[in-house]
């Protein structure tokens, strides 16, 4: 079962939707009791980053999301919910820290003139090419974005993708199991459900793996 987190953000629905129809078995989950009986956890976020931490916080699932995190079992972090996996925001200036499972802060575009936020299309460039949750993409396919914030990992190895917009970001990271991504996989057609496909796919493998 993945478990989506269910902590007030918006999103929620269409990423449910999504994750059914690439085969996965889902439930929403509001509580820390709902993750024992998960095999993944789905972290979308909509709004501001320290709304969002507030929001887990409330619903005493901070403390447990850390935890699985450190275990290194499958997770996947989308938009805001990708922004919290690393340090500290500069949109929270009081301080709100994210669950630091990335070193790393996240940075509000400056670039002069470049319309913010970026909402629409834009490509990605894989680093590397091969990583499991590229499985089946072509090369440089288009995802959608919405978003005035974006990570910048300080291990630059686990940058999983890059996108311009006024300047290079890291549209997406990983490390073993765990993985982000600044655009909506949801949101973006044909290629954003390859993309959750191989995320579920993973899931399955890791099953596998503890059952033999």
């Amino acid at each position: 079962m993945i478990a989506l987190i269910d902590y007030g953000s918006g999103n929620i629905r269409s990423v449910f939707k999504a994750l059914q129809h690439e085969g996965a078995e889902v439930e929403l989950i509001g509580a820390a009791e709902g993750l024992k009986r998960a095999d993944a956890v789905v972290l979308p976020g909509v709004g501001a980053f320290g709304d969002c931490v507030r929001g887990i916080e409330a619903r005493g699932l901070w403390e447990p999301l850390h935890a699985w995190l450190e275990s290194g079992r499958p997770f996947l972090g989308i938009c805001v919910g990708y922004q919290l996996l690393f340090d500290e925001s500069e949109e929270a200036q009081d301080g709100t820290r994210g669950f630091g499972f990335f070193a790393g802060k996240v940075r509000r575009f400056t670039t002069p003139g470049l319309k913010v936020p970026q909402i629409g299309w834009n490509s990605l460039d894989f680093t590397p090419p091969d990583h499991w949750l590229w499985r089946g993409l072509p090369k440089k396919p288009h995802v959608f974005f919405v978003h005035s914030y974006y990570p910048a990992p300080e291990n630059a190895e686990e940058t999983i993708a890059t996108c311009e917009y006024g300047e290079s970001f890291a549209a997406a990271a990983a490390r073993g199991n765990v993985a982000g991504t600044q655009f909506h996989p949801e949101k973006s057609q044909a290629v954003g459900l390859r993309i959750l496909r191989n995320f579920v796919a993973r899931v399955e493998e890791e099953k596998a793996a503890k059952a033999r």
